[in-house]
């Protein structure tokens, strides 16, 4: 599950990180009243207006509404809202949205760490994730934060260090002041280096998070360390751990697709093909969507209805599958072994006319318990649904459709 940034940085302040304070607000109006906020807070007389999306790249990225980017520096509390009202409502395009953008909701009204008329400070790179090849997790750092990390691989590959964590053991002191010193920093900010990781490694344990990024991790003039920014992905399995995280999800930020699968119990990927995939069991998912691609077409979507097909799971699956129009088919692929086969027809033929009109052929193939019983019902039902009893008799249908 994806956080906002905002949702990310109260997760770190919990674990003492530090962090570039800020206010989220819904309107312009509140983000004037989160800016005065700031101001009695901090001090600040110069704030940071960011989009809040679920997209990296908001900084170069552009308000197609307004021009604006999703990154702005308010200098003034007199300039506040302007800039909030140029994001708020648009949407932003980034290297990692697709060409319409994403409808920016939120905006944060953040405090200007980078003090006027003072030199650039240093700005770092740094995230922690899971190395599944040897089971531990792993620091990734880098002093040239503030750009695109696939960039500083590809072009400068030696300036990114990677340190390995054994979770048995945890991070170790002489680790943290090890990426201090590769990060070539020395006195004060040494300390308080060394201090951010461990608090930084600690927040992304104590939380079940698959990814913890930040970037830029900010070295102020006066030798502070500071998150300025946060990308927070949290490991779905372990939500039931934390039902305070679990109320910061943003469905609005998902695929509406998605949302509507999970609340159905289906566990569903939106694919870009034309033959949509209805299976149970995930190994069974993966023959299937190969037996699509040999036949000349493409899957549709990764589609597991689970052990319980029964009418209601199966209706709810077609009408998922039917919102997508590249559809032109849709293979159902079950093997009965808990669940009969001849119940998953039935729940089948009820579906479809309980849909009504499905514009497209919908190919069935049961096998295992009452597979017999099952093609009977299907080849009697008079509706356009094509029943087969091998793979090849699936994938020979498929070709029709696609041919």
């Amino acid at each position: 599950m994806n956080l906002h940034e905002y949702q990310g940085k109260s997760i770190l302040k919990s674990y003492g990180v530090a962090i570039q304070e800020g206010i989220v607000a819904d309107t312009a109006a509140e983000a004037v009243e989160a800016a005065k906020k700031l101001n009695e807070q901090t001090g600040t007389e110069w704030f940071v207006v960011k989009a809040q999306i679920h997209a990296g790249g908001r900084g170069k990225g552009v308000v197609t509404e307004t021009g604006s980017h999703g990154v702005v520096l308010a200098k003034g509390l007199d300039k506040v809202e302007g800039c909030a009202a140029g994001i708020l409502g648009g949407h932003l395009v980034t290297a990692q949205t697709n060409e319409k953008g994403k409808k920016v909701n939120k905006v944060l009204i953040a405090q200007d760490v980078y003090y006027p008329g003072e030199s650039e400070p240093d700005e770092f790179y740094m995230s922690v994730l899971l190395n599944r090849e040897s089971g531990k997790n792993i620091i990734m750092y880098s002093t040239e934060g503030g750009m695109d990390i696939e960039t500083v691989a590809e072009e400068t590959p030696h300036l990114i260090f990677k340190e390995e964590i054994d979770p048995r053991a945890g991070i170790q002191g002489f680790q943290c002041r090890k990426i201090a010193f590769n990060l070539g920093l020395s006195g004060q900010a040494f300390k308080q280096m060394s201090k951010f990781v461990k608090s930084l490694y600690e927040a992304y344990v104590g939380c079940d998070a698959s990814m913890f990024e930040i970037n830029p991790v900010l070295k102020t003039s006066d030798n502070k360390i500071i998150a300025v920014d946060s990308k927070v992905s949290l490991d779905e399995n372990a939500l039931y751990r934390h039902p305070d995280y679990a109320e910061m999800r943003d469905k609005t930020e998902e695929d509406p697709m998605d949302v509507e699968a999970g609340e159905a119990g289906l566990n569903f990927v939106n694919l870009d093909g034309n033959i949509g995939c209805m299976v149970n069991g995930a190994g069974l998912a993966m023959a299937t969507m190969d037996i699509i691609k040999f036949s000349g077409g493409e899957p549709a979507n990764f589609l597991d209805v689970g052990g319980t097909a029964d009418a209601e799971r199966v209706e709810k699956a077609f009408n998922l599958i039917l919102k997508d129009p590249a559809v032109e088919g849709i293979l159902v692929n079950i093997f009965g072994g808990i669940v009969r086969c001849d119940r998953v027809a039935n729940g089948i033929v009820q579906a479809y006319k309980s849909i009504g009109n499905v514009p497209v052929p919908i190919i069935v193939r049961l096998q295992g318990t009452n597979a017999v019983e099952a093609k009977k019902v299907i080849d009697e039902s008079g509706l356009n649904v094509h029943s087969a009893i091998t793979l090849q008799e699936a994938a020979d249908k498929v070709k029709e459709i696609v041919s």
